[in-house]
């Protein structure tokens, strides 16, 4: 059974930082690339960071360039995003997401989210 468990949401001050992290089981995670995606109502989700599968490249939105950082242990099926510098515009639902392309097909694999709330 694919799991994806995300945690380390909350409610933080502006300027503050959190990390969250996300727990892989069911799927051979070094295969996958990881990304952190977020969504706010009435609004698509976005794409926030991304990792190849050996953690070796990473991918950021612009407006997270430089806060943000996503990383990633495949012994532990981890993977984590450090946010620094909190902005009330980062409030949203958090998604970890693990993709992989293989022969045509494509396994897209959702946690459930984790809120993100920057509010003084």
């Amino acid at each position: 059974q694919v799991r994806l468990v995300e945690s380390g949401g909350g409610l933080v001050q502006p300027g503050g930082s959190l990390r969250l992290s996300c727990a892989a089981s069911g799927f051979t995670f070094s295969n996958y690339a990881m990304s952190w995606y977020r969504q706010v109502p009435g609004k698509e989700r976005e794409l926030v960071a991304a990792s190849t599968s050996a953690g070796g490249s990473t991918n950021y939105a612009d407006s997270v360039k430089g806060r943000f950082t996503i990383s990633r242990d495949n012994a532990k099926k981890m993977v984590y995003l450090q946010m620094n510098s909190l902005k009330p515009e980062d409030t949203a639902v958090y998604y970890c997401n693990g993709l992989l392309l293989w022969l045509g097909l494509k396994y897209d694999y959702w946690g459930q989210g984790t809120q993100v709330t920057v509010s003084s």
